[in-house]
């Protein structure tokens, strides 16, 4: 039996809607009423859903998870080792899209919500094990292959999650409804990253506690979105099987991906501009991990509130904003400005290394989160604006895959600057810290130089969403 999405009547709203809802939908100003009746029931499940996935989330979020390797793990292994394996753990979320397409050729023709809720399962399990590693290098190990292995669930969740999107929420509202579920999101994982630097300041063992309770938390997460129902799913299934073997469908082979990039030059050139914008910002991650603890001292609560808590508390601010340019305008202009804001965390991170001046290294992460609260609505929705219906998951798919390649090479080559930099004098730390600025301008400038060869494509591209948009493969 597929998930079809069927008239939803909320007769009985139960506890958590009565109590907590009202207060979810605070957090943003959008409220369910200004859905279309069959997107109301689904909404109001991945609010839900944005709230309690955070718990399981924030263990393996790239900036928490290193900055509790850096200092628990301190002396088990010398310190050189431990930052390259800081790079490796805060490269993690963005290297662990390099899967995409793995995951949408194993989710092509199957039910989405049951395959989601198998990785969030996975995860759990995966996030338990964190728990029990311990304090020794075989530990360590131990925890680099479970974060891992999490952020490529987590991964394959955010791939098929989109194509989910795309079939029921129209593109009017798209971008405000993922702000929406972000904002929930983040403030939740601020909250958490700020607990858990409490905690762990107090006594590093306390994660053997939180981890397992935020486990059980999570399920409730994994509750409502086994609940989700999506429009048209058995249209969608019966294409993609029906698909299968088509030149369209999706493919683990690179030369798909090439041949998409060469059939369309806009996107290949949003793509190029991408890689060199997010190159300066996955640079600028694991510089941050290492230069709270080694240039400024701080333990856990001060590098998870640089890394972590203070840039997702801003992003609520911003994404509002964000969401009414990007429903308006292509994704392309969209990006003309918003490029510009992480321009000036990077070049502010830059200035506070040089300086050593704490209040600013503060400053130039409220701008960061400022940044961020744009660059999660672009991130899940910019392809869409290249890409036809049919096809909206192979583009999906090119983009994640490709921010994979970038989360793979940005903290090494960061660390590796930053190591070389260092060894010849150790003030000279603060060039990797320009070298994310200068790509993070390469970036913007690429972004203005296209929008000039977007031309007449100003506004946005128009999908038959709301009369039900062709089925198609996963995102």
């Amino acid at each position: 039996m597929t998930r079809d999405a069927r008239p939803q009547h909320d007769a009985r709203p139960g506890a958590w809607r009565a109590w907590v809802e009202p207060w979810l939908h605070s957090w943003g100003g959008f409220h369910p009423a200004s859905l279309p009746a069959y997107a109301r029931a689904n909404y109001r499940r991945e609010l839900l859903a944005a709230f309690f996935l955070p718990f399981l989330l924030a263990v393996v979020d790239s900036a928490i998870v290193g900055v509790v390797v850096k200092n628990a793990y301190d002396g088990v292994v010398d310190a050189k080792t431990l930052n390259f394996i800081v790079a490796l753990l805060t490269a993690s979320t963005a290297f662990a899209n390099i899967v995409s397409f793995a995951w949408v050729r194993l989710s092509h023709g199957v039910d989405k919500v049951r395959f989601i809720n198998g990785l969030q399962v996975a995860m759990i399990v995966l996030v338990g094990l964190i728990a029990l590693a311990p304090r020794s290098a075989p530990g360590l190990w131990l925890v680099v292959a479970a974060v891992l292995a999490a952020r490529f669930c987590w991964a394959g969740f955010i791939t098929i999650r989109s194509t989910i999107w795309r079939q029921n929420y129209s593109r009017q509202v798209r971008a405000r409804v993922t702000g929406k579920l972000a904002t929930v999101q983040v403030l939740t994982l601020a909250a958490l990253g700020v607990g858990l630097g409490m905690a762990m300041n107090t006594d590093a063992r306390a994660f053997r506690f939180l981890l397992p309770v935020g486990c059980a938390l999570s399920l409730v997460g994994v509750w409502a979105w086994a609940r989700m129902r999506i429009r048209g799913h058995r249209a969608l299934l019966a294409a993609e099987r029906a698909s299968a073997n088509d030149a369209d469908a999706p493919s683990l082979n690179p030369v798909a991906m090439a041949r998409l990039l060469i059939g369309d030059r806009l996107f290949a050139g949003y793509m190029t501009c991408m890689m060199l914008l997010g190159l300066g910002n996955l640079m600028l991650t694991p510089l941050l991990v290492i230069a709270v603890k080694e240039e400024f001292g701080m333990e856990y609560l001060g590098g998870i509130a640089v890394t972590n808590s203070v840039p997702l508390a801003m992003m609520p601010l911003s994404i509002p904003l964000w969401a009414r340019l990007l429903d308006r305008v292509h994704v392309v202009l969209f990006r003309t400005v918003h490029s510009w804001v992480f321009v000036a965390a990077s070049a502010l991170f830059f200035l506070s290394v040089v300086t050593h001046t704490v209040w600013l290294l503060y400053a130039a992460s409220v701008v960061q989160g400022l940044a961020f609260g744009g660059g999660v609505l672009a991130w899940n929705l910019g392809h869409l604006d290249f890409a036809p219906p049919h096809r909206a998951s192979q583009y999906m798919g090119v983009h994640v895959t490709l921010t994979g390649v970038r989360g793979l090479l940005a903290p090494f080559v960061a660390v590796g600057i930053y190591e070389t930099a260092r060894a010849i004098d150790p003030a000279y730390g603060a060039a990797a810290f320009a070298a994310c600025t200068a790509c993070c301008v390469a970036g913007a400038v690429g972004f203005k130089l296209l929008a000039r060869a977007l031309g007449d494509a100003r506004g946005r591209r128009e999908e038959p969403v709301e009369a039900a948009p062709p089925a198609r493969v996963t995102e």
